[in-house]
């Protein structure tokens, strides 16, 4: 089965074998490969040993995106969130939820913003401590620029929390340029196409001292997940840990250098995405991003106008013919979106295309061009 979906995604048989071994999580024999994972994560990071380290957490992305407001954000700080969409949404409702005083700002969710919006935002309010940012928006497509956002809030004096969860192993992270970093928090289900269950949050080593006791809660604790690394020393989750998981991850990530590292990564993702857009536009459907927006993790076209049109009934034929999408849309407007990412290829996708027009022809949809809002 090709899952299209912005994850869990496609993976490779060997990494698929290393989900199948029976392992003690708290077996001696194991703890190089925690630490391995940590040390392997943190050089995709350009991170730099000593300033920074990378933090397990069983869970979601959510969970560690949660675990990283909480443990930087302080009570009576103020989280700015660039509304890039669904996810975007998902983070100020994770800080209000954690108590923090959480400032969405609007922007064009259709288009990359320019550093100058958050620049103006942090101008206006000098109480803002930090900004929000999700790189990676899988309800829209777009991806944002870290580079621009991360310089505005540096030269504000500001700090910055990055929720790269669908991102992380693909686009670009170089946090030796970025002091005002304070976390870039992802899982393992994504472009690192591993298996859900853990997720990781490389932070600052400073950052973490400084805001020990400010989380409010124990297992979401960064801080502490921290000074249990230092006492232990291999990096190992707190509580039970999903160790299949994170051995089956430590071969995604040895796959992924073998790959040639995220830039090679990226590129393969980005051929999936045109192959998908180009045959898109073939079978006569419209998608929502310009071709100048859109990212290479996920692309969402617009639903066909159509009274035979029935995302449930589409998801079904597709899945007949062993391609799955996602069975929901994160836009204010119809539509439907495929993932790019996983061990797929540009071929996948062209079959994938072929796919969906049989789909369509199935559901008898005949109008496929999707409604102008």
């Amino acid at each position: 089965m090709l899952l299209l979906i912005p994850g869990p995604v496609t993976t490779r048989p060997e990494v698929r074998a290393a989900l199948g071994v029976d392992i003690a999580p708290w077996d001696f024999d194991f703890r190089p490969i925690y630490a391995g994972v940590r040390e392997k994560l943190l050089h995709f990071a350009n991170g730099v040993a000593g300033e920074h380290t990378a933090l397990p957490l069983p869970g979601c992305g959510h969970f560690v995106t949660e675990a990283a407001i909480r443990s930087f954000v302080p009570p009576g700080g103020k989280l700015l969130v660039p509304m890039t969409g669904r996810y975007a949404q998902d983070m100020i409702q994770l800080a209000r939820e954690a108590g923090r005083d959480a400032v969405p700002l609007s922007i064009i969710q259709t288009e990359v913003m320019s550093g100058s919006v958050v620049s103006d935002a942090l101008e206006r309010d000098k109480t803002i401590t930090h900004v929000g940012l999700v790189q990676s928006e899988t309800g829209s497509g777009v991806v944002q620029d870290v580079d621009a956002v991360g310089a505005a809030v540096r030269a504000h004096g500001r700090r910055m929390i990055v929720d790269a969860v669908s991102a992380f192993g693909a686009l670009p992270m170089d946090l030796r340029a970025h002091p005002e970093v304070d976390v870039v928090a992802f899982s393992a289900n994504k472009c690192l196409e591993a298996f859900p269950g853990i997720a990781y949050a490389i932070a600052r080593i400073d950052r973490l001292i400084e805001c020990e006791g400010i989380a409010g809660s124990w297992s979401l604790d960064l801080s502490d997940v921290y000074a249990q690394t230092v006492t232990r020393g291999d990096g190992r989750p707190r509580f039970t840990p999903p160790v299949q998981v994170i051995n089956a991850l430590d071969v995604a990530l040895d796959v992924l250098r073998e790959e040639g590292g995220p830039t090679a990564r990226l590129a393969r993702y980005t051929a999936n995405m045109r192959t998908l857009y180009d045959g898109m536009l073939e079978l006569g459907l419209r998608p929502v991003l310009d071709r100048e927006h859109q990212g290479p993790i996920i692309l969402n076209v617009h639903a066909p106008e159509d009274p035979a049109w029935n995302l449930q009934r589409f998801v079904d034929a597709l899945k007949v013919r062993g391609v799955v999408i996602s069975n929901f849309y994160s836009t204010p407007t119809p539509g439907f979106r495929v993932g790019c990412i996983g061990a797929i290829s540009p071929s996948d996708m062209e079959g994938a295309v072929e796919a969906m027009e049989q789909a369509l022809n199935d559901i008898g949809v005949n109008n496929r061009a999707g409604v102008l809002q």
